[in-house]
C-alpha cells in the first residue's frame, strides 16, 4: 500500500498548547475510521494568550514541538502535510480585552508556523460553537457512530445513536448533543450532513466557565464577601494551605474585571484555606444564575437547553478531575451523590494529607475541592443530569489511542475528509483479502475432503 498521509493540528488552549500529528492511509477516498493519532507533544509553558505583552515569544514557544513534528512526519511527506492552529477561549478572552494584542500573538504564531516546510493552512480563533461541534464530531468519529467498516471491508452506517460531548477547558466549557426537540435559540442549533445523514445538534459554549476562570471568579467573590481584608478565608482550599496574592492576578481577566475593587492592583492579600465543603458549595453556586430564562427551558445564565438525551462523553478537565477522585481519593463516581460526597471529602482533607496522597500534583492539589464542587453543580443544577441520566456520562480522555477534543474534528472538516454524501459502497483492499482467504479455505476444504475419501477407499480396498 502507498505510504500514509499526515496532518498536524495545534490546539492552542487557554492554559497550554498541544500538538497532534494524525495519519491515515493515502488511498483513503473520503472514508472514515482510519485517521488515528500518530503522536502528540505538549508545548512547554502557558497558553499563547499569556504572551500578549511579548507576542514573538508565543511563536518561539512552539518550536520544540514543531521540531518533533519534523521527525515524526517522514521528510518526503513534509510539503504535503497540512498544518493548522486553532486557538480557543484564552484567545477569545484576549480578543475581547485587547484586539491588537490578540492579532499580534496570532501573527507571531503564524510567522513561526510558516517557517516550517509543512503546508501551513492558517492560525485562527475558533468560536465556542465550533469548539463544541468539532469535539462532538471527534468523539463520534472515533467511536464509529457515523460509519464503520463491515467485516467484508465495505462501509456501513451502524444505526447507532450519537454521543453527546462535554468539554471543560481552562477558560470555557462546552456541551453538545443531538436532539429531536425544537431548539428555541437559533444560535445553539447546528445542522450537519455527514455521509448522507443529517444531524440536528444543540451546542453551547460558556465563556468564563473553564477551570482557571472559575477559580479566578470564585476568588473574586470571596474577596468581595470579606471586603478585601488583608487576610481572607477560602472554604474550598484545604486547611494548612495559604497563599499571598496580588489583586492584579485576580482581576486581569474579562471574566472578573467588572468586579475589580478600587484598591491598588499591587495590593497583597493573604488567602487562608478553611476546608469547608458546604460553604465552598454555597460560594461556587453563586457563579451560576438560575433565576432568568426567557425560553421554554434553560440550563443557567438564561441559556436555552433542550432536554438531555442519550449517552455522553466528558473529556479534558472533566476527565482529569474524576480520574483524581477515583485514583487518588479511591472513590467511585457513578451517581451525582458520589460526586457530591467525593467533593466534600476532598474539601475536608488537609493540605498535608493531600500532599501525601499525590505529591506529583502539588501545583493543582489546592483546587480539586473547588473544581469537583463546580463539576457537581454544573452537571446537576446546570445541565440537569440526575440519577437516571448521570450514569450515562463516560469520563474519558481517549477513544482507542486517540485523544478526544476538537482538534481531530477540525482537521477532518478542513480537509473535507467527512463527505456530506453517502460513501460509495466501495470495497476496500480488505475485501480482496477476504475473497482470497475464502477461496483458499474452499480449496483447502475440498482438498482435505478428496484426500479423506481417497484414504477411506484405499483402506476399504486393502481390507477386502
Amino acid at each position: 500500500p502507498p505510504p500514509p498521509q499526515y496532518g498536524i493540528v495545534l490546539d492552542a488552549g487557554s492554559s497550554h498548547t498541544a500538538m497532534f500529528v494524525y495519519k491515515w492511509p493515502a488511498d483513503k477516498e473520503n472514508d472514515t475510521g482510519v485517521v488515528s493519532e500518530h503522536s502528540m507533544c505538549d508545548v512547554k509553558g502557558p497558553g499563547i494568550s499569556s504572551y500578549s505583552s511579548n507576542p514573538p515569544a508565543a511563536g518561539t514557544s512552539l518550536v520544540h514541538c514543531l521540531n518533533q513534528a519534523l521527525r515524526d512526519v517522514p521528510k518526503e511527506k513534509h510539503a504535503g502535510t497540512p498544518l493548522y492552529l486553532g486557538a480557543t477561549a484564552g484567545m477569545r478572552l484576549l480578543n475581547i480585552a485587547n484586539l491588537q494584542a490578540s492579532d499580534a500573538v496570532l501573527s507571531a504564531v503564524a510567522a513561526t508556523l510558516k517557517s516550517y516546510p509543512f503546508d501551513f493552512r492558517g492560525a485562527k480563533i475558533l468560536s465556542g460553537e465550533e469548539e463544541g461541534v468539532f469535539g462532538w464530531v471527534t468523539a463520534n468519529y472515533l467511536l464509529e457512530n457515523f460509519i464503520k467498516r463491515g467485516w467484508l471491508g465495505e462501509w456501513i452506517q451502524p444505526q447507532k445513536k450519537t454521543l453527546g460531548a462535554m468539554d471543560f477547558g481552562g477558560a470555557s466549557t462546552q456541551i453538545t448533543f443531538e436532539t429531536r426537540d425544537t431548539i428555541d435559540d437559533p444560535r445553539n442549533e447546528v445542522m450537519l450532513k455527514l455521509y448522507g445523514q443529517e444531524y440536528k445538534v444543540y451546542t453551547h459554549s460558556f465563556l468564563c466557565y473553564g477551570r482557571d476562570q472559575v477559580l479566578k471568579r470564585l476568588l473574586s467573590k470571596l474577596l468581595q464577601a470579606e471586603s478585601y481584608q488583608p487576610t481572607v478565608h477560602h472554604p474550598c482550599w484545604p486547611t494548612g494551605y495559604d497563599k499571598s496574592l496580588l489583586l492584579s492576578s485576580v482581576y486581569n481577566s474579562p471574566c472578573t474585571e467588572k468586579e475589580k475593587p478600587s484598591l491598588a492592583p499591587n495590593t497583597t492579600i493573604t488567602v487562608v484555606g478553611t476546608g469547608n465543603g458546604s460553604l465552598c458549595a454555597l460560594h461556587v453556586s453563586k457563579l451560576f444564575d438560575f433565576t432568568t430564562c426567557s425560553f421554554s427551558r434553560c440550563s443557567f445564565d438564561g441559556v436555552f437547553q433542550p432536554e438531555l438525551s442519550g449517552n455522553f462523553i466528558a473529556f479534558s478537565a472533566f476527565f482529569y478531575t474524576v480520574d483524581f477522585i477515583q485514583t487518588v481519593m479511591g472513590r467511585p463516581v457513578h451517581l451525582p451523590s458520589d460526586l457530591k460526597d467525593a467533593a466534600k471529602t476532598i474539601c475536608a482533607t488537609s493540605w498535608s494529607e493531600l500532599l501525601q496522597k499525590a505529591p506529583k500534583l502539588e501545583n493543582r492539589l489546592s483546587d480539586y475541592c473547588a473544581v469537583s464542587t463546580f463539576i457537581y453543580l454544573l452537571t446537576t443544577k446546570g445541565y440537569n443530569f440526575d440519577n437516571h441520566s448521570f450514569p450515562n456520562i463516560a469520563f474519558q480522555k481517549k477513544a482507542g489511542e486517540t485523544s478526544i477534543g476538537w482538534a481531530l474534528g477540525y482537521m477532518l472538516n478542513l480537509t473535507n475528509m467527512i463527505p456530506a454524501e453517502k460513501t460509495s459502497s466501495h470495497k476496500s483492499m480488505l475485501y480482496n483479502y477476504w475473497v482470497i482467504l475464502i477461496l483458499l479455505f474452499v480449496v483447502t476444504t475440498l482438498t482435505s475432503l478428496v484426500t479423506a475419501i481417497c484414504l477411506l477407499r484405499r483402506s476399504k480396498s486393502s481390507a477386502i
